[in-house]
């Protein structure tokens, strides 16, 4: 089977589209087990993808069909059915609305330390390094990030007006428990109104360059 790298199509996608999500979501239960889902969210600019997914190429770049992203897809599961900790893994794939996620389980929030990082380097691009822990007796989940400068290093090779579509980027990460969050130490990071979810907007900007603090240290109630 041929070898997609799949990031280059990605970075082709995002130029030509003037808005993208990446959302991150875990559901954690009171022993550490959980849910995760990684979501590329282009709905925003669905009918221009639409106009330009009938093309062979725009600018020299060869366009990927929806073979080349099932194929991405399918190589992402088979990495995470070799994780260790990892199972249920499900993907979706909506080309009507140009939205792509990956849903799997985990024994314990652990197990998720390095996933995204790992994804990337498959696709010879660098990535962040994300810490989940969970404390039982305290109650306490904590995540902790830290820049990779490799993203930044990676954005400038890229064109003016390639770097112009991540000025209205976001990644959002949302994380869901069974008890009531007390208090978060990321001050940018909303509750919810049921108390039991955390939401934090963040601009891609920021975390290409490293000034966005990401790391978030939650306390439920018992």
């Amino acid at each position: 089977m041929r070898k997609i790298y799949f990031i280059p199509y990605l970075f082709l996608l995002f130029s030509l589209t003037s808005c993208f999500q990446l959302i991150e979501e875990i559901s954690l239960k009171d022993d550490g087990s959980g849910e995760m889902q990684i979501t590329l969210n282009l709905s925003q600019s669905k009918a221009k993808l639409a106009s330009i997914m009938l093309l062979d190429s725009v600018n020299g770049h060869k366009i990927p069909k929806d073979k080349d992203i099932q194929q991405f897809m399918n190589e992402t599961v088979d990495f995470l059915k070799k994780s260790d900790g990892i199972s249920n893994i499900r993907k979706s794939v909506d080309m009507k609305n140009y939205i792509a996620s990956v849903t799997f389980s985990f024994k314990d929030v652990s197990k998720i330390n390095g996933i995204t990082k790992k994804l990337l380097e498959k696709q010879k691009t660098g990535g962040p390094e994300n810490n989940y822990s969970f404390d039982k007796a305290s109650n306490s989940f904590k995540r902790i990030y830290k820049h990779s400068t490799a993203m930044k290093s990676e954005y400038a090779k890229l064109n003016a007006k390639d770097k112009d579509i991540f000025k209205s980027a976001a990644y959002i990460n949302i994380f869901r428990f069974s008890n009531n969050i007390a208090s978060a130490t990321n001050k940018a990071a909303k509750i919810s109104p049921s108390g039991k979810a955390i939401m934090l907007n963040t601009p891609a900007m920021d975390l290409i360059y490293g000034t966005a603090n990401i790391s978030n240290t939650i306390q439920l109630s018992k």
